[in-house]
């Protein structure tokens, strides 16, 4: 009678599998970007990194919606993000821009992925606290999340490709850039967090136009849309820094 149970504790269906497969899959884009990084193929190392950001923001979601989420399973994401955003990409900033420099660049990568390892061990801390559940629940987190961190770190990179510049931008000002946005991940800095934001019924057609057209643009204009979208997400962290107080 038993054994139907004890079946279901040791086994499980591969679809439930399949967050901690796209995790796995994130590692190996972050060190696959880390290889082309050495190699100097920056634009495959960056695209590398965007489908590790892409495949961070399915693989919980979909984990939740089988019910196969698990304290493994968000262990293994909090590595991968380690790896994906705190390691590869200011390592492939380094190889892209950096590694001519004495020390400053090294120490801004040193400063950066400090700053996102503290970033992750904080957000696995206060994920088990309610001040940190009636932040996300009020539409922010404390501090810019590790990818979008990563992300805006490589904005000069997107800009150069964008505008064929190649590593156009003083260094120091990267190192510069790399190390306020190290800091602004482990600061108390109220940023957007789209998990809140719900779309009314009546809406839902006009935000499908607008995934499509974003869709569309980031295909045949990625650069350009990729800069577009940093830029937005800054004034949103800015427009959140003024809103929220006033809450």
């Amino acid at each position: 009678m038993d054994e139907p149970h004890d079946k279901r504790l040791t086994e499980f269906a591969l679809i439930q599998l399949l967050p901690n497969i796209m995790t796995i899959g994130a590692i190996c884009a972050g060190l696959s970007a880390i290889r082309f990084g050495v190699q100097g193929n920056y634009v495959l190392a960056v695209q590398l990194i965007l489908a590790a950001a892409i495949l961070d923001g399915l693989d919980g979601r979909l984990a939740r919606a089988l019910g196969s989420d698990s304290k493994m399973g968000a262990e293994l994401d909090s590595l991968a993000d380690f790896l994906n955003f705190g390691v590869a990409a200011p390592l492939v900033i380094y190889f892209w821009a950096l590694q001519d420099m004495s020390n400053a660049g090294w120490i801004s990568v040193l400063v950066f992925s400090v700053c996102c390892v503290v970033r992750l061990a904080r957000f696995n801390v206060a994920t088990k606290s309610e001040e940190d559940v009636a932040e996300v629940a009020n539409g922010y987190f404390v501090g810019i999340p590790s990818p979008a961190g990563a992300l805006l770190a490589m904005l000069p990179m997107f800009v150069s490709f964008a505008f064929d510049t190649g590593a156009g931008f003083p260094k120091l000002l990267i190192c510069f850039h790399m190390v306020v946005i190290g800091l602004l991940m482990i600061s108390r800095i109220p940023t957007w967090s789209p998990k809140a934001v719900r779309i009314s019924r009546e809406n839902v057609k006009y935000f499908l136009v607008a995934c499509a057209f974003a869709g569309a643009a980031v295909l045949t204009y990625a650069w350009s849309t990729l800069v577009v979208l940093c830029l937005s997400y800054v004034v949103l962290v800015v427009w959140g820094l003024i809103r929220k107080p006033s809450e």
